[in-house]
């Protein structure tokens, strides 16, 4: 038994989302990202005395919409909390969170990995507000301090220790990122720390249900990072116990130029953060009829459609998969499917040509200006042995997307692309052919049938492409025989 494989790791994943909404948390303020350092900044961001905050309603929506489509259970009775705890980035000195009512308990996570698909345990969602942002580098001798993220709707997604390898952890963050940004309540942009993560990692003798000593990693922003943080902590907890050591209770953070993790505090025990309820926000009831109006507006989640993809249309699950990335895509697909019913080919084009164009001139595909009418137009041809795949992939896609008044058939037309088929200028073609290649001719006759090839290059060449490379073949191969 390797010693890897004498330890099991147990992770938790501590993941904030700032929440799509246009003002913070608690009031007003602009939430955009990007402005100039305390800019997006009033009263009520600041703690001045006397100004009273007021819980934004879309924050609530966003929160609720997560746990329905992580199948949640949904707390009714609500109300926030202060969380007592100096954060030199808050200023009132405190954060508005919640603590004994997370809005949203229990769910699950569905990921798939090498080993198959399971399902990560949550153990609640909760609100609460971001705090501002400290900056080390612009001064020499004073930590400057941006509040415009101070106060901005974060919903923090807590595992239970549920996880068990770096590959399970950063699969998990790649499934939470699709989903916010599926049902559109997060951009997702880990960069701008819209999506943040805090790992909790221990190990334990495999076997063993008693938890070990964590540390928690703060402030992961990449899912790369998640997965090196991990691997990185799980091997160093390793080293310490096979060498007799001890393992501290400590907080860390990631260091990105080497891969490696460092001690920012030891954490002996939990801190005591005093909470009670938060006495200027009034507690807050959800009905029946408001938890249903969000689930109706759900769309289908990119679980369901691979599964209708994979098993009603008969699409490989790789496909599936790609198709359902983003749902910007799969709307693109929906939208396709409704026109023909020829899945596959459709599946092949966005998967392939149509993600390369977008790749190439570095668009999303809302800002694909070609109509899914054109592109049926387009597999329409190919599948009727108009235009070869390779030809109506490289030429006629970019001409479709710049002509939108012309039909594909049309424009093949015009840029000489269509397919010979006419049985007189074949003949002509392949003869021309068979006649300059004697000696390959006697080969392929005496059983190097791999030659047949070479022979419908030739013509293709000859043809400039025209040429039907099915009727090609066929015609050589009738000829050869003689």
């Amino acid at each position: 038994m390797s010693i890897n494989s004498k330890y099991e790791a147990v992770i938790g994943l501590e993941v904030h989302a700032q929440l799509a909404t246009k003002s913070k948390l608690f009031c007003g303020d602009s939430t955009t990202f990007g402005a100039a350092p305390n800019t997006h900044v009033s009263p009520i961001t600041l703690g001045h005395p006397g100004t009273l905050p007021k819980t934004n309603r879309t924050a609530v929506e966003y929160a609720i919409k997560m746990g329905l489509a992580c199948n949640c259970e949904i707390e009714r009775y609500n109300y926030f909390a202060r969380k007592n705890y100096f954060y030199p980035d808050l200023p009132k000195g405190y954060q508005v969170s919640q603590h004994t009512t997370p809005i949203c308990k229990g769910g699950t996570v569905t990921i798939k990995t090498e080993q198959g698909t399971r399902s990560i345990q949550l153990n609640r969602i909760h609100m609460e507000e971001d705090a501002g942002k400290s900056i080390h580098d612009v001064d020499d001798d004073f930590t400057c301090v941006d509040y415009n993220r101070a106060g901005t709707a974060l919903i923090e997604i807590v595992t239970e220790p549920d996880i068990h390898n770096a590959e399970e952890a950063y699969q998990y963050i790649y499934e939470v990122r699709r989903l916010v940004r599926w049902i559109g309540i997060c951009d997702g942009n880990m960069e701008e720390g819209s999506l943040r993560c805090d790992a909790n990692v221990s190990i334990r003798l495999r076997g063993e249900t008693k938890l070990g000593t964590k540390v928690e990693v703060k402030n992961l922003n990449s899912m790369r990072n998640v997965k090196k943080a991990i691997e990185y902590e799980i091997e160093r907890m390793i080293e310490i116990t096979e060498n007799g050591g001890k393992i501290t209770q400590q907080t860390r953070s990631f260091d990105a130029s080497n891969d490696t993790t460092f001690a920012i505090r030891d954490k002996e025990e939990a801190n005591d953060y005093r909470y009670f309820a938060e006495p200027d926000l009034a507690p807050f009831q959800l009905t029946e009829a408001f938890i249903q109006s969000i689930q109706k507006s759900l769309p289908a989640l990119p679980q369901v459609l691979m599964q209708k993809y994979h098993v009603q249309f008969g699409l490989t699950e790789y496909d599936a998969s790609q198709l359902c990335m983003e749902k910007s895509i799969a709307d693109y697909f929906e939208d396709i499917i409704a026109l023909t019913g020829n899945y596959k080919a459709l599946a092949n084009w966005i998967n392939g040509p149509v993600k390369q164009y977008l790749n190439e001139q570095k668009l999303t595909i809302e800002e694909l200006s070609l109509a899914p009418s054109q592109l049926v137009d387009i597999v329409k041809l190919v599948d009727e042995g108009k235009v070869r795949f390779s030809v109506a992939s490289s030429k006629l896609l970019p001409e479709m997307i710049k002509e939108k008044n012309k039909t594909a058939l049309d424009i093949a037309a015009e840029l000489n692309l269509l397919q010979v088929s006419n049985s007189d200028d074949l003949q002509t073609w392949v003869d021309d052919v068979i006649s300059k290649m004697p000696d390959k001719v006697k080969e392929y006759k005496k059983g190097k049938k791999g030659l047949i090839g070479l022979f419908v290059g030739e013509v293709k060449k000859i043809s400039r492409g025209k040429a039907d490379p099915k009727i090609v073949t066929s015609l050589l191969e009738e000829k050869l025989k003689n």
